[in-house]
């Protein structure tokens, strides 16, 4: 039966132990799901750095509350619920604490593209912003992760795989190894991406400003004593002289030397 073949899946409480023991002895976070109250006698054992709540279990709030009652860091996946199914575990964990984090997910393995709607983690931290907003990804590959990091998502969870060919249903929205090593490094590079929120010139690009902008020159020469007009004028790189929104600075002022045609009018030759 199902239920059989579930079982046989099943870890011992002493096997979780000895995988907290190795994901610890190489400086990993463990974080442990629990399907049920009685999953709790692992906590005799070990204490997990965060407990998961899986998509399905969000309702389930008599679990919620046994597993706020830890007062271990709780994340929760929202893949099956609303808006009104994520208020009420909300409601139950917070009795005990606030350390919570709640994944933007799709419970469909794997996840098609038309159906992720990665925008729900912009409403996620507008409205849920005093928690950590993450993604929950069952996408094929590793594109969905990056863009869900740019639009905000603190925490990836991401399912892995010793061999995406094995049978199971969450195979193919799995990573292997290397998938794993590429999204890490992918992920990270979008972090640097993203830089500060504001607009402004960064000095990388300082001399192809310099480079490429444009200033005002002249459209044909001029002697001393001319009185340089708007008709005198238009615009050439490179970037080093008058700009456009300064031509008071240049029309109506007096050149000091001759000026070839289609050369830059610096402040050295017209009087100030």
């Amino acid at each position: 039966t199902y239920g059989e073949h579930r079982a046989f899946l099943e870890l011992t409480d002493e096997e979780h132990f000895e995988v907290y023991k190795h994901a610890k002895s190489l400086g990993l976070d463990f974080v442990e799901t629990l399907c049920s109250k009685g999953c709790l006698s692992l906590l005799k054992l070990f204490t997990p750095d965060r407990l998961k709540v899986a998509s399905r279990d969000l309702t389930n709030l008599p679990l919620l509350e046994v597993m706020a009652e830890t007062r271990i860091p709780i994340i929760l996946s929202t893949g099956m619920a609303g808006r009104k199914e994520l208020d009420d575990a909300l409601e139950v964990i917070t009795r005990y604490h606030d350390d919570i984090s709640i994944l933007h997910c799709v419970s469909q393995y794997p996840t098609h593209p038309d159906n992720l709607n990665l925008k729900t983690i912009g409403y996620l931290k507008q409205h849920y912003g005093q928690y950590t907003i993450g993604f929950s990804d069952h996408t094929i590959g590793i594109a969905a992760p990056i863009v869900a990091v740019g639009m905000g998502a603190e925490m990836i969870e991401k399912h892995v795989t010793i061999d995406r060919r094995m049978k199971g249903t969450d195979q193919q929205g799995s990573l292997g190894p290397d998938g794993v090593n590429r999204m890490i490094r992918d992920i990270r590079i979008a972090e640097r991406w993203l830089g500060k929120e504001e607009l402004y010139i960064d000095a990388s690009v300082a001399l192809a400003k310099v480079k490429l902008e444009r200033s005002i020159a002249t459209n044909k020469i001029l002697h001393p004593g001319d009185v340089v007009t708007e008709n005198d004028i238009h615009l050439l790189s490179p970037g080093d002289g008058f700009k456009w929104a300064e031509r008071d600075k240049v029309v109506g002022h007096k050149v000091l030397k001759e000026i070839p045609r289609n050369e830059i009018i610096y402040s050295s030759l017209i009087e100030s």
